[in-house]
Parts: structure tokens; C-alpha cells; sequence
């Protein structure tokens, strides 16, 4: 079932990957010209939380992680990087350091591309300028929602919501019908709801048996979206 005209998905999901599409020919491949592929396996680190950038990230295949580790040492998952995007150019824009760690979810090809070529792109390329800025400023509107969200919602409201974003990120040579699986561990789903895994166990298990969803293994198919959105009460 596509959600288009039933959730504002905009409001919730980061999405860096219209900042390529459609790029000049040549500020495209001035960006790209010495990237380094490399497969990243599930759970390896991508970078981490307080070090210093090189360069940036082009997520060929696979979906990332961006994450921070509270003082309690416990994991709290910001965004799910997805095909085609870009990860990692926040810290070299301010010129600090990495405000936030990344690891695969799954084995991944990620693009390296050297900090000087990012640069040398973006002071050629208008246009590639442009998409940075309404990219951030889109990714701040996420965040002001997002801190709105573990404030004012409860655990099933949040996990329900966070359910609609995920089913996006997976959905893949999708057609009407066709049941999406959310291949994800359910600690990195507490993760990314802001609670224990055992609340979400226990919330996902009610999903099942209202027919909202099917779970298989750490599989998720969501089988109702428009309850999940009813549930999610995202107004």
C-alpha cells in the first residue's frame, strides 16, 4: 500500500539523495572522480562519534546507520542512510568533527570521496550548493519533529511511526500488494524508538495479534500501514 496522500513522509525521513540526482555531468564526475568503493559488513563501522573527517560517504548498496552513544553507554539511532545517499558531509562543512557515529545494518558498498574533491565540487557547483542547504534545512525541520516526537508521544505511538518511516527505506522493486520486509534487529528498532527492546517485543506481539503486522525471525511485514498511521497519531 503506498502512503502517499495518508502521512507526510517528508516530515520524519531524512532523504540526501536528490542532492546527485540530475547533477551537472561535470560536477558529478568531479565528485566522483577518486572514490574508493568499499564493502562494509553488517555492523562494521563506517566512522565514528568525535573523530576527524577525511572526506565523505556515497552509499552505493545497503542502508547505514547514524547513531550516538549516551553516557549510560546505551545506543540511540538518529536516521537510516539508505541506497544513493550521502553520510558524513555535516562535519566537513563545519570543519569539526564527526557529531555522530555510522555502521552498516547490512553488508553495504559505500563511495569514499576525499575531502578535497567534495570541496572543489561544491566550489564549482551551484547547483550541488544549493541542494547541501535545502538538504540541511530539511534535515533540521526532521530533527524538530523528531525531538517533538520522543516528547510528546508514547512508546506504541513512536514504534508505529517509526515502522511507516522504515517500510519506506526497504521497499524495493515494490508494486501494490506486495508485503514490505523490515529487516531489522529488534534492538536496533528500540534503538531507534527511544525505548527497551522488551517494550518493543511486547508492542510488536500486540501488532501481530491485531493483523497489523507478520513478523518472521527479526522480519517485519507490515500488513496494515493505514492503522499504523492511525496508531501513530502523528498530527
Amino acid at each position: 500500500m503506498s502512503i502517499n496522500g495518508l502521512f507526510p513522509i517528508d516530515k520524519w525521513d531524512f532523504k540526501s539523495a536528490s542532492v546527485l540526482a540530475g547533477l551537472p555531468p561535470g560536477d558529478l564526475a568531479l565528485l566522483m572522480a577518486d572514490r574508493q568503493e568499499q564493502l562494509y559488513k553488517k555492523g562494521e563501522t563506517v566512522f565514528r562519534e568525535g573523530t576527524y573527517p577525511a572526506g565523505i560517504f556515497f552509499i552505493v548498496r545497503g542502508k547505514i546507520k547514524k547513531f550516538k552513544i549516551d553516557e549510560q553507554s546505551r545506543e540511540q539511532i538518529i536516521y537510516v542512510a539508505n541506497t544513493g545517499e550521502l553520510i558524513g558531509y555535516h562535519a566537513v562543512l563545519s570543519e569539526g568533527r564527526y557529531p555522530d557515529s555510522a555502521a552498516a545494518l547490512e553488508d553495504s558498498i559505500i563511495a569514499f570521496i576525499a575531502r578535497q574533491n567534495f570541496t572543489e565540487a561544491l566550489h564549482q557547483s551551484v547547483v550541488l550548493n544549493q541542494r547541501l542547504l535545502k538538504t540541511l534545512a530539511h534535515e533540521f525541520a526532521v530533527l524538530a519533529n523528531s525531538l517533538s516526537l520522543f516528547s510528546q508521544k508514547s512508546v506504541r505511538e513512536r514504534l508505529a511511526l517509526q515502522l511507516i518511516v522504515i517500510r519506506e527505506k526497504y521497499k524495493e522493486s515494490f508494486q501494490p500488494g506486495m508485503l514490505v520486509e523490515i529487516n531489522l534487529s529488534r534492538e536496533d528498532l528500540a534503538s531507534l524508538v527511544g525505548t527497551a527492546r522488551e517494550n518493543v517485543v511486547r508492542i510488536l506481539s500486540e501488532f501481530r495479534q491485531q493483523g497489523i503486522v507478520e513478523t518472521k525471525g527479526r522480519k517485519i511485514m507490515v500488513k496494515d500501514v493505514a492503522r499504523l498511521i492511525a496508531i501513530a497519531n502523528y498530527r
